[in-house]
């Protein structure tokens, strides 16, 4: 029986699938801050969470950069993200924000191969771990404050749109 001296773990889903996948979650958020009255988007807030404006620039600033990133093994070193540095002042803008970031995640992500997926890497300066689980950290990251987000539209009497609708 021999034995390999190297393993390469193999993909369970291929980069076109999780790139979809991904999407159908950023497709389903936007909907989340459509469905924000234009003031409550920005200035909402129970239990001293953000507003979730804040936390959808916090989704952006991850990901306009980080697609980037995974592509080309370039991590951008940042100490402390300030997602309320460019905050735009509506919600037609920050819309506007999120389809620019849709549009390079739809550029760049068919571009991460299987071997980049597999690298060992250190995200943004802080956060070592195979580029696969930090793209499934940005999925997670999102879903968590679409979760916050479905809270606050709850307590506005709003129905946040069906989770399972990506």
């Amino acid at each position: 029986m021999e034995t390999p001296t190297t393993t390469q773990q193999e993909l369970f889903i291929s980069t076109e699938a999780m790139l979809e996948h991904w999407q159908g979650h950023r497709n389903l958020t936007r909907r989340v801050i459509e469905a924000f009255p234009e003031d409550k988007l920005f200035n909402h807030s129970i239990g001293g969470m953000r507003p979730f404006a804040h936390m959808a620039m916090e989704l952006i600033d991850i990901a306009l950069p980080g697609v980037k990133s995974l592509v080309s093994g370039q991590w951008e070193n940042v100490s402390e993200f300030d997602h309320t540095k460019d905050m735009p002042s509506t919600k037609a803008d920050l819309l506007k924000l999120w389809d620019k970031t849709t549009e390079v995640i739809n550029e760049y992500g068919p571009q991460i191969t299987s071997e980049r997926y597999q690298r060992v890497e250190v995200a943004f300066g802080q956060y070592e771990n195979h580029n696969y689980s930090t793209l499934l950290y940005f999925v997670d990251n999102e879903i968590h404050h679409r979760g916050q987000a479905y809270v606050y539209l709850r307590s506005l009497d709003i129905q946040p749109p069906f989770f399972w609708e990506r």
